[in-house]
């Protein structure tokens, strides 16, 4: 028998049809896609592993997945085959061998999102289900003074957070946040070393309030203090998307796929 080899891969997805990335029964996921294509490939009914959890609606270009195969084709040949029997709204950019103890959640460094804000303008259909459309105008000096106010520390994020069960680990460390205007869009990125839920969306919900003139830097500073689940509103799922999983160096080597 074939031993198991361990092959990372780089998915991009629209996650407007997915009820979010990770497997639940009897609704449409990136992970039952994902091992169904493998299935079709190979015959194998194993899981596969993701860096992140993403909810319905929201997207990714960076999402990485790991899993354990005992073909002998190559990387490459695995992305192509498994393109082959995804469907149109999710793809592997990339794949390559790593070690059979890779964890691409366990291992991650860091993860970075994008948000995009679409404000002052009436709606637009064709990118609704890639931004958040606000009729009023948003002051980005705002909001950029108030991400630069968030604390770059490992601290307790709870008040950014979506209701979560007891005892469920709340701290991260904040790496960076930013936002400027970029054409018709807003666009604030955030990267930390893992994200709670909801966390990035109850930021932007925040974020959205200091630049329609609703609150203020400070205090949405002052927000990380607060209690449980206080900071917000939620924004919407559509304007957000995974772009980078960061690991150390060596890790994943992307441009060695072959």
């Amino acid at each position: 028998m074939e031993e198991r080899r361990r092959i990372a891969l780089l998915l991009e997805y629209d996650g407007t049809a997915f009820a979010g990335s990770q497997w639940q029964p009897a609704v449409r996921t990136v992970q039952e896609v994902l091992e169904a294509a493998l299935r079709e490939f190979t015959g194998e009914r194993d899981r596969i592993a993701f860096a992140g959890r993403t909810d319905s609606g929201v997207h990714a270009s960076g999402q990485v997945a790991a899993l354990s195969t005992r073909t002998q084709h190559s990387a490459a040949t695995c992305r192509d085959a498994l393109n082959h029997f995804l469907p149109e709204d999710v793809v592997v950019r990339a794949a390559v061998e790593v070690a059979v103890t890779f964890d691409p959640r366990r291992h991650a460094e860091a993860r970075r999102y994008r948000y995009r804000i679409e404000d002052g303008r009436a709606r637009l259909p064709l990118t609704r289900r890639q931004a958040w459309q606000v009729r009023h105008g948003l002051e980005v000096p705002a909001m950029a003074e108030a991400l630069a106010l968030l604390p770059r520390t490992t601290r307790d994020w709870a008040a950014f957070a979506g209701l979560v069960p007891a005892g469920y680990p709340t701290v991260r460390t904040l790496l960076d946040a930013g936002v400027e205007r970029c054409g018709s869009q807003l666009v604030m990125e955030i990267e930390a070393d893992g994200f709670l839920p909801h966390q990035v969306r109850r930021t932007v919900g925040a974020l959205e309030r200091v630049g329609a003139g609703a609150l203020a830097p400070h205090e949405f500073a002052a927000l990380v203090d607060g209690p449980p689940a206080s900071a917000g509103p939620t924004a919407p799922p559509q304007g957000l998307t995974l772009i980078a999983v960061r690991y150390p160096p060596g890790t994943v080597e992307w441009g060695r796929e072959r």
